[in-house]
């Protein structure tokens, strides 16, 4: 299920084996599976999408740099 979020703070992903890509702050949606969760954001006209694993990703939201938009999604 897709949810809506807020990315607030340092929000990074890497792929594959480069260098740390930064998720600028701002709206987007995020898909979570048993292993991972998918973040979606537009940047204007361009549209990025990054996987990351579920702990990482539980990790942020812990720090609250990512923060659902309804808190029953949690």
């Amino acid at each position: 299920m897709t949810k809506q979020a807020l990315i607030t703070g340092l929000v990074q992903y890497r792929e594959g084996d480069g260098t740390n890509i930064t998720i600028r702050p701002g709206p987007c949606m995020v898909d979570e599976t048993a292993l991972d969760a998918t973040i979606s954001w537009t940047d204007g006209d361009a549209r990025g999408v990054a996987a990351m694993p579920l702990t990482d990703f539980r990790r942020l939201l812990a720090r609250r740099v990512i923060h659902f938009l309804d808190p029953q999604a949690a």
